[in-house]
């Protein structure tokens, strides 16, 4: 049964926004009192937080899906929605947050450091809160924002200050155990630590953390045996201890070529870390202890003196030990704790990020409009925070939400950049990224405002008519108006002309049309119904 995990891939979400209500107050005497459909309630976090109980990814191993509460939705009477609860997941100290492509988010050290995985969506407004002079009682409200989705990937590199590295079997984890009060799992065969144990060293007045690192093999830097996945809890060390087998069971093996077997390890797992070290010392330059272990043995006696020589010429500190006699483990408790002590003392102080306000530029549009092509066609993208989030909370089955919505866009200089980018109207518009955006034919008369509202709520006139005039038919339209009203004009003109009215601006009135003569029927006939 696996017991530990020190790299999960955990897909968190955050909680919905809750809708707006669309409510009309009723008193008595008073059937329509006003609007007042409250907001909906915020959608709840997913926070990462260190805890100091936790030492293993494995709930995530298990459970990797986490999603945070809802908010509520809102009412009427303005009662608004609940706010949704934040999801707070515990996690070791020392995990790194990555994005599947490697890029890092955050690096999660000290207890109680915390950071935001996913934000829950905001809550959509009540027809209250959208009312305005001009909307007194608005039809509608807005939906609430989905909860940010994202795939993260947790890596656990162990915070300790001296790190144990060395080949299988070669005493690492009887050396915590002695010098500690871990009591990790011992056996007399290879690889029986599978997972890193830490332990907290005391001596005099030093105090550190020790991490016993499952044993390395040629090839551990490319996968071979367990080197690759525990590698990284040596990143954060101090101090490196090389534990060397001095009593070896295996013939072809001796102190000299582990060490040297092992370096080259380090080495080329080293290559692709230190380029993003920052701060730290690059691994191969931290100060390094050698420790011939097993020493109470008559081999480990006998090969400690073979390679004494040899190892002092490299100018590290050797010590000979013994986890089972307890033979120079004080002395190496002391040594380690004044390197750790020194270490410590290096680094630099951790300076404090300055503060840097950018605000936004006076002419920022906030949007970008982009051209591409959509089922064999021309059609126009509006990529923005604003846009997106406007189509996001919009209803789309009632007209007045649309039509509220045309309102926003055209105030925000949608409709302009869409002149400016050659758009016509029954062009495709499409508003967001990737396949979710919201696909329009768009109708650049749609334009207005709250003034234009008539019938029931719920409806907006704008929507009524979907066969509106283009640009070029409104030029001719008003062109043959010009030209009519122009023919008018010339017909009067005409008529004063030829003597049928006066003009009033002459002096001289002109002569009057003659009158016809009288017909004796008609007369006739007049004079008999009279």
């Amino acid at each position: 049964m696996v017991t530990f995990v020190d790299r999960v891939v955990l897909h968190v979400k955050g909680g919905d926004g809750g809708h707006g209500a669309a409510s009309i107050r009723r008193e008595k005497f008073k059937p329509l009192a006003g609007p007042d459909g409250a907001n909906g309630g915020r959608g709840g976090n997913v926070i990462l937080e260190v805890s100091g109980s936790t030492t293993t990814l494995l709930t995530y191993h298990h459970k990797p899906h986490q999603k945070a509460s809802s908010g509520d939705f809102g009412k009427g009477d303005l009662r608004h929605g609940a706010h949704g609860e934040d999801l707070i997941l515990p996690v070791p100290d020392g995990t790194v947050v990555q994005t599947e492509d490697g890029q890092v988010l955050a690096d999660l050290v000290g207890i109680g450091s915390r950071f935001v995985a996913a934000r829950g969506g905001q809550g959509g407004l009540g027809n209250a809160a959208l009312a305005s002079t001009k909307r007194k009682a608005p039809g509608f409200a807005l939906l609430g924002e989905p909860g940010e989705e994202r795939r993260l990937v947790l890596e656990l590199k162990s915070v300790a200050d001296v790190a144990l590295v060395g080949y299988p079997s070669a005493g690492k984890s009887s050396l915590i155990a002695a010098m500690s009060a871990a009591r990790p799992k011992i056996a007399d065969y290879p690889f029986t630590t599978l997972v890193p144990n830490l332990g907290v060293v005391e001596a005099g007045q030093f105090r550190y953390t020790i991490a016993d690192v499952p044993g390395l093999i040629p090839g551990a830097s490319q996968g071979k045996g367990l080197g690759l996945d525990f590698l990284r809890h040596i990143e954060r060390c101090h101090v490196i201890v090389h534990v060397l087998d001095a009593a070896a069971l295996e013939s072809e093996r001796d102190p000299l070529g582990d060490l040297r077997t092992i370096e080259a390890e380090l080495a080329a797992y080293a290559e692709g870390l230190d380029a993003d070290a920052g701060a730290r010392v690059p691994l191969l330059e931290r100060p390094t202890v050698i420790v011939l272990n097993k020493t109470d043995l008559p081999d480990g006696a006998d090969m400690a003196d073979l390679v004494r020589e040899s190892l002092g010429e490299r100018g590290l500190p050797v010590l000979e030990v013994s986890a089972v006699s307890h033979k120079g483990l004080r002395e190496l408790s002391f040594v380690l704790g004044r390197l750790v002590e020194q270490a410590r003392a290096a680094l630099p102080e951790p300076a404090r990020a300055p503060i840097v306000l950018t605000p936004p530029s006076v002419d920022a549009k906030g949007f970008r409009v982009v051209t591409e092509q959509y089922d064999g066609a021309t059609a126009y993208r509006v990529i923005g925070d604003k846009p997106e989030r406007w189509v996001r909370q919009t209803h789309f089955a009632n007209d007045e939400a649309v039509g509220y919505l045309a309102d926003r866009l055209a105030r925000l200089g949608v409709e302009d950049e869409l002149y400016k980018a050659g758009a016509v109207a029954g062009d495709t518009v499409l508003i967001g990224p990737g396949e979710d955006a919201v696909v329009f034919d768009w109708e650049p008369t749609m334009i207005g405002g709250a003034e234009l509202l008539l019938g029931r709520r719920g409806t907006d006139r704008r929507m009524e008519d979907h066969h509106r005039p283009t640009r070029e038919e409104k030029r001719e339209e008003q062109k043959a108006r010009t030209a009519a009203r122009m023919g008018r004009i010339a017909a009067m003109e005409e008529e004063r002309r030829s003597g049928h009215w006066a003009d009033p601006a002459s002096e001289e009135p002109g002569p009057a049309p003659a009158r016809p003569a009288a017909d004796p029927e008609d007369e006739t006939d007049r004079t008999s119904e009279v």
